[in-house]
């Protein structure tokens, strides 16, 4: 969603015991580029539900959110003002499909091998380090910071 030139961006790190998920996009945007499941949050979506769909849909995986490693206030590649909130999930259900447009290959990956990455490989590589480090140094806050849209 681009509100007031902000694009509002869930991003998610899904975790299956030791190991975390990250998947390669060929967008316009973002060819062969590496990069946790992530989207435009959508008018009127509670932010929450909001980075559940897009795991849904980037990766057919259902996910508890456990926790968050923050929130991202960058420039993108493409010069937008971008606020990413980043959370940390957990598999509860579905299975890898990687139908949707724009997902060409996932894997799965301890957090530590993310840092041997090259930049030109990573979306956005300056935020991945920033969640990538976070995640290694385990700064990772209760989901209970974010309140859910009350309908």
């Amino acid at each position: 969603m681009t509100q007031n030139g902000f694009v509002l961006v869930a991003s998610v790190s899904i975790f299956n015991d030791d190991k975390v998920l990250i998947i390669k996009e060929n967008k316009p945007t973002a060819i062969d580029k590496w990069n946790f499941p992530s989207g435009h949050v959508e008018n009127g979506e509670d932010i929450l539900y909001s980075a559940q769909r897009e795991v849904k849909e980037e990766t057919g995986f259902d996910v508890k959110l456990i926790g968050t490693t923050g929130v991202y206030n960058f420039v993108s590649s493409t010069n937008h003002q971008v606020i990413l909130f980043h959370f940390v999930g957990e598999v509860t259900g579905g299975y890898l499909n990687l139908e949707e447009d724009g997902i060409s290959d996932s894997k799965w990956i301890k957090v530590n091998e993310l840092v041997t990455f090259e930049n030109k490989d990573l979306r956005e590589p300056s935020v991945m380090m920033q969640i990538i480090n976070n995640l290694l140094q385990e700064k990772i806050h209760p989901i209970s910071v974010y309140n859910e849209q009350l309908i």
